[in-house]
């Protein structure tokens, strides 16, 4: 998967669709996405309870669906 990002917006688009591909492969049982106006906060249940800025959870469902990455 070739990254096709441009700005925080489409970055943060990205690493939603991997959290849904993750999710369709079995690689978690749920992730969390809020949306606001300025930014988007991602949570990860059972693996952190910290918020995820969309690099943080890019970098990191990439390298679930892709540990070779």
């Amino acid at each position: 998967m070739n990254p096709t990002f441009t700005d925080e917006i489409t970055l943060a688009e990205q690493a939603e669709n991997l959290g849904r591909m993750a999710l369709s492969m079995g690689l978690l049982p749920s992730f969390v996405v809020r949306h606001f106006p300025d930014s988007w906060e991602f949570y990860i249940p059972d693996e952190t309870v910290n918020r995820l800025t969309p690099e943080q959870a890019y970098l990191h469902l990439k390298q679930l669906i892709d540990p070779s990455a």
